[in-house]
């Protein structure tokens, strides 16, 4: 059932080209940490610190940019969006090897800000494509493919900026974006369905109305999940290199990923979705206990098997979630607020389990990020309780619910 569920999916006129595409664009985006990171400490001589700064003037950027774009895009259509941060973010990538440190810093927030938000695309995109009832498998495949452009982007950069230099893995980069860029502005994924109201058609739904707490749980869920996962993937580097295994790292990882894609394939297959909530829960609990597992990168890789399976199926619990609960209107707009949580809860994540690792060593960087992880949880649990004992006023329920979805016949 689920085989033919995944199947149905891929059928839908359009969806296999998105995903394609969208894998290929994520990959660059993926690297530029990691590519910011090479250059700044390898050829410019500067610190870590240094680094870190332009990397968090690029996230911040990009956090509030991805809503204004996802705004723009219910307005006026995904071709223009994508043609403007296309040209911005290349000129970005190729012009900045080039900028001193201070010029970099101050450019990273604006090539943040126009970012190419090839992930809400993505998620946009299939929103208006696949039926309600087949968004889980859809979202499922989107957050496999999201896993297998992390293995491959920073993989990449570091393999480029290792034989070759680190400027080349930063032109490889806009190469890659504008590449990107252009197979996206031919294929001009759909903002709405073919059943919803165009923009000029439909008077823009209030934020107040779907700006809910349901939604605002959602946020958190999706922020609360990149802590854990940020915070996992530094306690894994730490406890690695305090073992002496750093070597191990990427098979960890790797191993970490795959168990995330079969998490994610799985999730997908289930007759019915699981809630947001009770797999972020999940997720933090079995982060938890995986520093007990020692230093030993085969013991470790095991440990993180459990809680990798509940990655993907916890990102792919949140998107539904808000895709159900935007309307078609300001459907944009209320992706790249994922995507800004998301990108929020990385750049919280990765600094609160640091700061734990150098108080208490590397093993406490797990029970860190995932009690963070479950607190946010608990503390949603009263939401989830009123918003299935208490209905939307009239007025606004009949404004958020969805177009009705046309039968196959």
């Amino acid at each position: 059932m689920g085989l033919r569920a995944y199947g149905s999916v891929l059928r839908v006129r359009g969806v296999a080209a998105l995903l394609l595409i969208g894998f290929l664009a994520r990959i660059p985006i993926t690297a530029t940490s990691i590519a910011l990171t090479l250059h700044v400490v390898d050829e410019q001589g500067e610190g870590y610190a240094a680094a870190g700064l332009v990397g968090a003037a690029m996230t911040v950027g990009s956090a509030i940019g991805a809503p204004w774009l996802g705004r723009w895009a219910d307005r006026v259509g995904m071709r223009p969006v994508i043609v403007l941060t296309g040209v911005a973010g290349s000129a970005f990538w190729l012009l900045s090897p080039r900028l001193p440190f201070g010029w970099l810093l101050a450019a990273a927030g604006l090539g943040g800000l126009l970012t190419l938000p090839a992930f809400s695309i993505v998620r946009q995109a299939l929103t208006a494509l696949v039926p309600e009832d087949q968004r889980r498998q859809a979202f499922s495949l989107d957050a496999m493919t999201v896993e297998l452009s992390y293995m491959a982007g920073p993989a990449g950069a570091v393999l480029l900026a290792s034989t070759v230099s680190a400027t080349a893995s930063m032109i490889a980069i806009g190469a890659g974006l504008a590449l990107s860029a252009a197979l996206l502005t031919v294929l001009n994924p759909p903002v709405r369905a073919a059943h919803e109201k165009p923009a000029d058609a439909a008077p823009a739904v209030p934020r107040r109305v779907w700006l809910r707490p349901p939604m605002l749980m959602a946020y958190a869920i999706a922020a609360a999940s990149t802590l854990v996962l940020a915070g996992t993937d530094v306690a894994t580097v730490a406890v690695l290199r305090d073992g002496g295994e750093v070597g191990w790292t990427g098979l960890v990882l790797g191993v970490w990923a795959a168990a995330s894609l079969a998490g994610g394939f799985v999730y997908g297959t289930l007759p019915r979705p699981l809630g947001a909530v009770g797999l972020l829960a999940g997720l933090s609990l079995l982060t938890i206990p995986v520093g007990l597992a020692g230093d030993l990168w085969w013991l470790l890789a095991l440990a993180l098997i459990p809680a990798g399976a509940l990655c993907a199926p916890t990102l792919t619990a949140t998107t539904e979630q808000v895709s159900a609960l935007a309307p078609a209107s300001a459907r944009g707009e209320a992706l790249g607020l994922h995507g800004s949580a998301l990108t929020v809860g990385m750049a919280i994540g990765a600094p609160l389990t640091g700061a734990v690792i150098d108080a208490f060593g590397g093993a406490w960087g797990f029970a860190a990020a995932g009690a963070a992880g479950l607190l946010i949880a608990l503390a949603a649990l009263p939401v989830v309780r009123r918003a299935r004992t208490r209905a939307l006023p009239p007025d606004e329920s009949t404004e958020l619910a969805p177009d009705p979805v046309p039968s196959k016949a």
